[in-house]
């Protein structure tokens, strides 16, 4: 059966290009991105790679790991690091999952047979502290993703964890959010002193603080 959102992350041992690894160990308690890649030297992987390593340190604000996987052995992978850093002048500084028999790939779904029955697609997956699935985004291979989205996203998601909200379109951080319908007028009252309410069931407060751990 395929994964769905709340899933628990299937776990699993790794060669990468930190060493090989226990995917629950070495992401621990903090959240984490997965992300997937057809093959080494893809032009649009290329940049999205440096992208996500020119990112790593808003990652690190938000306790977030990040990891890619590719079905390439390790040693591609290294090559490939030094193109990318000649592309993109960033160096990977996270690491990169060899995948070559796909049994990575197959247990997380990123093998489409109508897109390819060789090649990963291009998944997104953002994975909480609790090891459950908590986004899962699929990109054909012609468009390239927006990390600065996936960072939106990210913090949507911790924001909510935290409190009883939820975010309306094209939020950012630090802006306005909803109050979900299962807080009642009255508690909201106490909880979000001076929220609008613009419908009866659409309540506005500004963003609350949070622990993002």
């Amino acid at each position: 059966m395929a994964l769905q959102l709340g899933d628990l992350a299937p776990n699993f041992t790794a060669v990468t290009t930190e060493g090989t690894i226990d995917f629950y160990e070495w992401k621990g308690s903090s959240w984490a991105i997965l992300f997937s890649h057809p093959r080494d030297f893809t032009p649009v992987c290329t940049t999205e790679l440096g992208a996500v390593a020119n990112l790593k340190p808003e990652f690190a604000k938000r306790n977030t790991k990040v990891i890619g996987l590719s079905v390439d052995p390790v040693d591609a992978h290294a090559r490939w690091a030094e193109d990318i850093r000649d592309v993109t002048g960033a160096t990977i500084n996270f690491p990169m999952i060899a995948d070559p028999d796909r049994k990575i790939a197959s247990l997380y779904g990123m093998i489409h047979p109508n897109a390819s029955d060789t090649t990963t697609v291009r998944s997104v997956f953002i994975i909480g502290p609790d090891n459950r699935i908590k986004l899962m985004l699929t990109y054909p291979a012609s468009t390239g993703r927006n990390f600065q989205e996936i960072l939106r996203v990210l913090d949507s998601l911790q924001l909510t964890a935290k409190h009883q909200v939820a975010t309306p379109a094209d939020w950012t951080a630090g802006q306005d959010v909803i109050i979900v319908p299962a807080v009642s007028d009255e508690e909201a009252q106490k909880r979000f002193p001076g929220y609008v309410a613009k419908k009866p069931y659409l309540r506005l407060t500004p963003q609350p603080e949070f622990d993002r751990s």
